[in-house]
């Protein structure tokens, strides 16, 4: 099966010298093996943390790529391996990723997510660095003030917790890096991604709705789940990768795309509560043993925004991009690959490229 059927992406990408930080992650890894699928070369940079299950080594993706485990803010380092390999692309992912973890510890959040952005800005401005740069962050960027209507990207950066508030920080960086240097080659294709929340197979992080479902399934256990009338806008994985390589492929041929903020998240439809959600998925499990809802659970340690959702309407526009799968082929989807993992361990990798072949045939470009 031809699991590279997306040409423009292919021609874009195959071939090519791509360095990835934060590749070991969940975004990270399925990025890594849709690139591999379509011929790239890759270069990851990254941590030694590892969720245990990791999607990184399940997948075997350390024996197909050239891994470096080193610390985003290490410039040194940073410089040396990006100086050496010479890389086409960056997709920069590396970050800590979660709220709650934002709250035991901030600095270290802060550092890695602020600081470890500009130690890549400042390394490619000391390179005079000439290839496509696409710098992810994240919705929570903005300034929430869980208004229904989506943000759109001239809408205020600000941040209520560490982790927001490291994301909009970093934002106001970039902007700063891309302001101030205008003229110089590493900003002339640079991109910004804002991506919303995403589900999918693969995903061990702690604390997060879908995982504690699968941990407490899998053991043929009830799950509890906190705050079930909150409101997220899911999508799957799949969905900001495809992005985040459309806005490569942009970028690459149309420099007057550079220096500009794009949202990547689902349509309206696909906004559920996490009541919502967790049934659908409890249908979708086998023998789901069931769960159970803390109704007015209140964690005066954890305050986490109850609504947030963007406006995408610019990444239509001016990229042709727009989320490609409704509610029920994203929980599918997720709840196929876990059952794979659980059932039928062997055939992962296989399932894995499957997916991605499938959701490509939805996918145009």
């Amino acid at each position: 099966m031809d699991i590279a059927q997306n040409k423009s992406f292919q021609r874009c990408y195959e071939g090519k010298k791509i360095l990835i930080t934060g590749n070991t992650g969940f975004k990270g890894s399925w990025l890594t093996k849709w690139l591999l699928l379509l011929g790239a070369k890759i270069i990851g940079y990254s941590n030694e943390y590892l969720t245990s299950p990791s999607i990184y080594e399940v997948l075997n993706i350390r024996e197909q790529i050239e891994q470096y485990t080193r610390d985003i803010n290490d410039y040194s380092e940073l410089h040396n391996i990006i100086k050496n390999s010479r890389p086409d692309f960056i997709f920069h992912l590396a970050a800590q990723s979660l709220v709650s973890e934002s709250f035991n510890n901030p600095y270290e959040t802060i550092k890695t997510n602020t600081l470890g952005t500009v130690t890549l800005l400042e390394v490619l401005r000391k390179l005079n660095y000439k290839g496509t740069t696409i710098l992810i962050t994240s919705d929570k960027c903005y300034e929430n003030d869980e208004r229904i209507e989506g943000y759109n990207e001239s809408d205020r950066i600000g941040g209520k917790d560490p982790y927001s508030g490291s994301k909009g920080a970093a934002e106001i960086l970039i902007s700063s890096y891309l302001r101030s240097f205008p003229n110089n080659e590493f900003t002339r294709k640079i991109g910004i991604a804002r991506a919303g929340n995403v589900i999918g197979g693969g995903d061990w992080n702690p604390n997060r709705v879908i995982v504690d479902c699968i941990n407490a399934w899998s053991l043929g256990k009830k799950v509890q789940i906190k705050n079930p009338g909150s409101t997220r806008p899911w999508q799957h994985v799949l969905e900001p990768i495809s992005a985040y390589l459309l806005l490569g492929l942009k970028l690459s041929e149309n420099i007057e795309l550079s220096k500009e903020a794009f949202n990547f998240g689902p349509s309206g439809n696909n906004n559920l509560t996490v009541r919502e959600i967790v049934n659908k998925s409890a249908l979708k499990w086998e023998k789901c043993p069931g769960v159970d809802y803390l109704e007015n659970y209140a964690n005066p340690k954890l305050v986490e925004a109850n609504l947030l959702s963007l406006d995408c309407s610019k990444a239509n526009e001016k990229l042709g991009w727009c989320s490609t799968l409704d509610i029920e082929e994203t929980i599918n989807m997720t709840i196929e690959w876990y059952s794979n993992y659980y059932n039928d361990f062997q055939n992962i990798i296989n399932f894995t490229e499957n997916q991605i072949y499938l959701f490509n045939e939805k996918f145009k470009v």
